[in-house]
């Protein structure tokens, strides 16, 4: 897991940022995808791996700086 620590932290927050907030009208899929899922209706596999794709920046990001906090 050596290639999470050469991506540079500004790049992989802009990107988290971004992907959690697209689209941002009317509503980010984040929050559309989390209401779909709380009410169990995240079943089409085209919504879940929407979800996936928007998470994966935030995931890596957080991956990323538990590692660095773990070197430290």
């Amino acid at each position: 897991m050596k290639w999470i620590d050469k991506i540079p932290l500004l790049p992989l927050g802009l990107a988290s940022i971004f992907m959690v907030g697209a689209p941002f009208m009317p509503e980010p899929h984040l929050v559309e995808k989390a209401g779909m899922l709380m009410a169990g209706e995240l079943t089409k596999a085209i919504d879940i791996f929407d979800l996936f794709w928007h998470l994966t920046p935030v995931t890596l990001l957080i991956i990323r700086l538990s590692r660095m906090k773990k070197s430290k």
